[in-house]
């Protein structure tokens, strides 16, 4: 049997972009949430959550951007030229997020206020640009030939932006439910009261993109409703309620600390799939699938056995750092 090195690199690709998701999601989460949050002490023990897991990361970031460039070349010119501006932003923000984390510490109490606003801003610039980069794959971008013919300013978007804030929504239950499992009260119980609305307006993000996408695409209607589809997928939304339904009454629960961060990641994960069930088998939609645009079998053979060296290295210092760091994080207490 022919191994299909196109739809293994693909798995890779979205398997690193879920790890970044997720992994990401909850300490960008964190400078998301710090306007809520006054009390120094507090602001300080958000930040001792992540200090020793936050720059590691991002590796996930650098392997499905490297992925995307040498299995899928076509894919990231398209979408690198696409998507200039956002991407960009999304750097930017997340340069000036690493550098306030790193100064706020080392800051005197006049400049530790400015480094706050600049994590703060760091942090929802790059996500909100984040998912606008999802909202742009999921329309789609006008290709001509095996180039990007459209304008500079196409992603500007009403989707495209109802998707950076929904990413902004997203990556602050995560935040939330994060510092629930690693805090104590005050602040856990101050998480907690913040979750129940994220997860309300997260829940209606949701399901304002499911009723967007298939009204203005016709193919993610016929993928989603035609028969026997609908039957096969039904189990994503109806997930969705049950880990929702969950996570409320986890989010009561006071000697549950860790249930609600997993069930939020169980919430990630269902949406993250319902992406990829409207797109697929397109890697730059709607019209160029992942076989069009994949370089030639060598080059992807070739690369697979370094990312068969490499990501089990990555997933085995991950697991470890967070293993060594793992348990509550107390006033007073940190890693910088």
């Amino acid at each position: 049997m022919t191994l299909d090195l196109s739809v293994i690199w693909f798995a890779i690709i979205v398997f690193a972009t879920l790890m970044y998701i997720v992994m990401d999601g909850f300490d960008l989460g964190i400078g998301i949430l710090f306007p809520f949050i006054r009390d120094k002490h507090d602001r300080d023990v958000m930040v001792n959550s992540v200090a020793p897991v936050w720059d590691g990361n991002e590796t996930w970031l650098v392997m499905g951007g490297a992925g995307l460039f040498g299995a899928f070349p076509l894919a990231y010119a398209v979408i690198a030229d696409a998507l200039t501006i956002p991407l960009l932003l999304m750097l930017l923000g997340l340069i000036f997020r690493g550098v306030a984390f790193e100064f706020r510490f080392k800051a005197t109490e006049s400049h530790r206020a400015f480094w706050d606003k600049s994590f703060i801003v760091g942090s929802i610039l790059a996500t909100f640009c984040q998912g606008i980069v999802v909202g742009a794959v999921v329309s789609g971008f006008q290709v001509s030939g095996r180039a990007f013919s459209g304008s500079q300013l196409d992603w500007l978007t009403p989707f495209n932006l109802f998707c950076g804030l929904g990413l902004v929504i997203t990556y602050a239950l995560l935040g939330a439910t994060w510092l629930i499992m690693k805090s104590e009260d005050p602040l856990q119980s101050r998480m907690r009261q913040l979750a129940r609305p994220l997860l309300i307006v997260l829940l209606l993000v949701m399901a304002v993109v499911s009723l967007w996408t298939p009204l203005t695409q016709s193919a993610i209607a016929e993928r989603w409703f035609s028969l026997p589809n609908l039957y096969y997928f039904l189990p994503v939304p109806l997930l969705v309620i049950v880990f929702s339904l969950w996570l409320w009454r986890s989010l009561y629960r006071p000697d549950f600390h860790a249930r609600a961060f997993l069930l939020t990641l169980g919430l990630i994960f269902l949406g993250f799939s319902g992406l990829g069930i409207s797109i697929w088998p397109y890697i730059i939609p709607p019209g160029i699938t992942l076989h069009e645009a994949a370089a030639p079998p060598q080059s992807q053979g070739f690369m697979l056995v370094g990312a068969l060296i490499i990501i089990p290295v990555i997933l085995a210092y991950t697991f470890w750092s967070y293993y060594v760091f793992r348990g509550k994080i107390r006033h007073g207490e940190g890693y910088h």
